[in-house]
């Protein structure tokens, strides 16, 4: 018989099936949230430097004018959002390669909630930075009649360009995000129910 992936064996003791151990569940999950950190990461930093380090100079009546993402503050928030999701992402690498090495799989609750808490913060965060730059580069490569604004990438092609780039990274980085804040979640639901499991066996 099996009732809710447990199967029974002939000596009446519950044996769980591959699929449904608990502790390959909690592996999977490990090594998900591993990966998607790593990618956070790298992402994040790519981000940070396509838009932190790029600049164009353009003579415009024989004045010199230099474009940097300085000049707008939408881009500034984008640099120092994916440094700190950088920073924090790979706090939480290390973390995530020492409890493997250690072979210590699933964390207390406390741990659960502040990495919880940490990924919705994060994911909150770049979400706004991102949506933030996305508006302000649609402003720059479209121009706004209504309010006399300019199409600035007309005569900054390579400054647009190169910040594009660096949107789609932040862009890539959120999705990640968000889908490792699912990936927390998991695990700090599945350790109440756990917790929840045992106190009931305890009646």
């Amino acid at each position: 018989m099996n009732y809710l992936g447990v199967g029974i064996s002939p000596g009446n003791v519950p044996v769980y099936h591959h699929g449904t151990n608990p502790m390959v569940i909690e592996r999977r999950v490990r090594i998900a949230e591993l990966l998607l950190r790593c990618l956070i990461c790298v992402l994040s930093v790519l981000a940070a430097i396509l838009v932190g380090t790029d600049s164009q100079v353009k003579e415009i009546f024989s004045i010199q004018k230099k474009a940097r993402f300085t000049d707008m503050k939408a881009l500034v928030f984008l640099v120092v959002a994916n440094g700190v999701a950088a920073a924090y992402s790979l706090v939480q690498v290390v973390r995530c390669v020492v409890s493997m090495v250690k072979g210590s799989v699933l964390v207390n609750k406390p741990l659960a909630w502040t990495i919880f808490s940490g990924d919705q913060a994060m994911a909150y965060l770049n979400v706004a930075a991102v949506g933030a730059a996305a508006q302000s580069a649609v402003f720059a490569k479209l121009g706004q009649t209504e309010l006399q604004w300019m199409k600035i990438c007309n005569m900054y092609g390579k400054f647009c360009n190169q910040v594009g780039e660096g949107i789609s990274m932040a862009v890539l980085a959120s999705v990640c995000m968000v889908l490792l804040s699912g990936t927390s979640a998991f695990t700090l639901f599945r350790l109440c129910g756990v917790k929840k499991a045992k106190g009931n066996s305890g009646w």
